[in-house]
């Protein structure tokens, strides 16, 4: 089925709703290195223009014999690459240079038909010619029109809207964006851009699991990039670059024999092709010459680094000076040999591989040595595939994460056979005591990001918790527990977590958050507080809740931090499925005022950012319907948290705007408010009527409000009167 296809009154998506205030994070992601018709030099580096002449003054201008100008990279240069568009127009130059010297693989013809449905999903590995080919199916399909723009990876679908009448093609660099593509999105998509009749391609990595994903769930295949042969790409681009056939004959003569088709080898990508092409065309009659096309090409450097690096393994001064030029390249000699000289003072020995000779002398202990010996502090001791070797383990391929607010890449090191980690620590912590003293110690005091580092150490704990056993099982995890540092005391949370999935260990773990619960110290409630926002709390609803009940002691002074983990965990409560326990407590501490009344209000409003089950209440008549609306009236007539809950509300009626079950909630829940309208729900239809944005869902419900409260009518089911006026706001 094409995107085309798919219906727009399927389930609206569930995803984690956008910032209200703004759709695009200002953080952007470095993207991945593709060619579009430029010329590729080494992975993320600036490129100079490197001038050979020979012969030549070039202060004064006078020039003799051969010029050549070639493109290489230099980390220590910001010289000047062409950057490819990847927000906004698409200059006409880069559609150009992609459209120049293309050479159409055997999948374009059917992906130029898959386009006539508006949308396409293009995938391929970097390097592989994705955009280039994406930017001439978008120039094909629009009949050579140079109205083409980009949509940087971090769009938000959903809300996207054409902001160009004349563009005639979108090209969106990757799917990356947190709120996921679901049937309804793609037809609303459709139908955008089928009002402007445009054409948007998006580029997706080539991953088998997301492609797997997009069929099952959606329905679409996205067309794989799979490149030409890398002759093909080559005489395409030659001809491109060299028009001349003399031309292209007399330089292809120059090449020693067998060596071209050495160099075109088929795992050969457009992208590298693209710059032994520049090699040949750019060289003139004689030098640099063929004889070292080799040593020019940067594809051919990662094979050659390990290498370089091992012949320099033990001359730590030629170690500090490739280390300097990698660096520096492109700067005055001097340079390069003064960072050099830093980098080894720096190094305090650790780029030795051998220690000297030391003999006994006055003052020294312990016999004399017979030699050189290995230097325990050389930071090139064992290189990562070497590790990797010797554990039997493997990079895993990239894969992209979410962090708050931008994503990032990792490649993963994951053992080749399953659960070997595992068995391992096991091994280790139940025969070889005094290591596993150590590790504790160790994994006890990680620091960085709480929940990266956090969870894995935590986890690995609580299952040696079960590994030892005895009396003093949690002993270890226990002292975490109560550490002044938040990073320690999520360790703890996350190993009580895991060892509570021991069926002996979950007593003394529940025992034990009880009594903390109730302590004076906010420590250990900030522990208590964090275990119940993981998999314990959301395996145990009820409990979680008694134990954020008494571990929240208010916002003030030091308990402030523990305010935000209670209201933290009734948050992950929530996301975890539990929405019917927290919004039926929440709705009972409102009521009986205090503390647990202020900490309803504070965590109800975060709750309305998860939208989905509470919208589903209100679509269909349930236990919870009255009480999400009196809780909304609450948060709305309470100043501290009018400004949240009017954020919430509004994101609410911008993204239901075209899908028919979130209108229909968000026209219930403003319907009920109208009909008791207090200071804050004025105050909300006031900013719903004032709104930039014109497709807003319920604008004609709070229009009609205003107007009767303006002229003085009653609500119309209700008795509330109205305290103050839309201008109070």
């Amino acid at each position: 089925m094409s995107a085309k296809e798919l219906s727009a009154g399927t389930t609206p998506e569930d995803g984690e709703p956008p910032r209200a205030e703004s759709e695009h994070p200002d953080d952007e992601e470095e993207a991945e290195a593709e060619d579009v018709g430029g010329f590729a030099g080494a992975a993320g580096m600036p490129f100079v223009q490197y001038v050979n002449a020979p012969y030549a003054n070039l202060n004064t201008g006078s020039v003799y014999g051969d010029q050549n100008a070639q493109n290489i990279g230099a980390a220590g240069n910001a010289g000047g690459r062409r950057v490819e568009a990847h927000e906004g127009s698409i200059p006409a130059q880069e559609i150009l240079e992609a459209k120049a010297g293309f050479a159409e693989p055997d999948w374009f013809p059917a992906a130029l038909k898959e386009l006539d449905t508006g949308l396409l999903f293009l995938a391929g590995s970097p390097g592989t010619g994705r955009r280039t080919a994406a930017l001439n199916l978008l120039f094909q399909h629009s009949s050579g029109s140079m109205d083409l723009r980009a949509l940087d990876s971090d769009v938000d679908l959903p809300s996207w809207r054409p902001t160009q009448a004349e563009a005639r093609g979108y090209l969106v660099y990757g799917l990356l964006a947190k709120r996921p593509l679901t049937s309804p999105v793609i037809a609303n998509l459709l139908d955008r851009l089928t009002e402007v009749h445009a054409r948007m391609v998006i580029l997706l990595p080539d991953d088998p699991e997301l492609a797997r994903t997009l069929s099952r769930e959606l329905h679409i295949t996205p067309v794989r990039c799979r490149p030409p042969q890398p002759g093909a790409v080559f005489d395409a681009r030659l001809r491109s670059a060299v028009p001349n056939p003399a031309e292209r004959d007399r330089l292809l003569a120059r090449l020693e024999p067998g060596m071209l088709d050495e160099l075109l080898a088929p795992d050969l990508v457009p992208s590298q092709v693209v710059e032994l092409v520049e090699a040949v065309s750019r060289a003139g009659d004689t030098g640099p010459g063929f004889t070292d096309l080799r040593d020019r090409l940067s594809f051919l450097a990662a094979g050659e680094a390990p290498e370089l690096i091992k012949q320099l393994r033990d001359d730590s001064d030629g170690l500090a000076f490739l280390l300097a030029a990698c660096v520096f390249e492109g700067l005055d000699h001097r340079i390069v040999q003064e960072e050099a000289e830093r980098l080894l003072l720096l190094a305090d020995g650790s780029l030795d591989s051998l220690l000297p000779e030391s003999g006994s002398s006055d003052g020294e202990r312990g016999p004399a040595t017979s030699g050189p010996r290995p230097n325990p502090k050389f930071l090139l001791r064992r290189s990562l595939d070497e590790l990797l070797r010797m554990v039997r383990a493997d990079c895993a391929p990239t894969e992209i994460r979410t962090a708050s607010g931008y994503l990032y890449s990792v490649e993963p090191v994951r053992f080749t056979r399953h659960r070997q980690a595992e068995e391992v620590l096991r091994h280790v912590w139940r025969q070889y005591g005094h290591l596993s003293s150590l590790l504790a110690d160790w994994m006890g005091r990680v620091s960085g990001n709480e929940r990266e580092l956090a969870e894995p150490a935590g986890r690995v704990l609580g299952m040696a918790a079960g590994w030892g056993g005895g009396r003093r099982a949690l002993s270890h995890i226990s002292k975490l527990a109560n550490s002044d540092s938040a990073t320690t005391r999520a360790i703890a949370a996350y190993a009580l977590s895991m060892a509570a999935a021991d069926p002996i260990l979950a007593s003394e773990v529940k025992h034990r958050l009880r009594g903390w619960s109730y302590s004076a110290g906010p420590q250990l409630r900030s522990t208590v507080a964090h275990v119940c926002g993981t998999d314990f709390g959301a395996s145990r609803p009820d409990r979680a809740i008694r134990l954020l009940r008494s571990a929240y002691r208010g916002r003030d002074g030091e308990e402030a931090a523990v305010g935000v983990k209670v209201r933290g965990s009734l948050c992950a409560l929530s996301g975890a499925g539990r929405q019917p326990t927290v919004v039926r407590r929440l709705a009972e501490w409102v009521d009986t005022g205090g503390r647990e009344a202020e900490l309803a209000l504070w965590t109800f409003p975060q709750l309305l950012w998860e939208p989905a089950w509470l919208q589903e209440q209100l679509v269909g008549v349930s236990e919870f319907t009255e009480k999400i609306i009196e809780l909304v009236h609450r948060v709305l007539n309470d100043d501290e948290h009018f400004e949240a809950t009017r954020s919430a509300l509004l994101n609410w009626c911008r993204m239901a705007y075209g899908y028919e079950q979130q209108t229909t909630a968000v026209e219930t829940l403003l319907t009920a408010l109208a009909q008791g309208m207090a200071r804050g729900e004025l105050r909300l239809f006031v900013e719903i009527d004032r709104y930039d944005a014109e497709e807003l869902a319920g604008r004609h419900i709070a229009r009609h409000a205003l107007d009767r409260w303006r002229n003085g009518e009653s609500p119309e089911h209700g008795s509330a009167t109205p305290h103050g006026g839309p201008h109070d706001h």
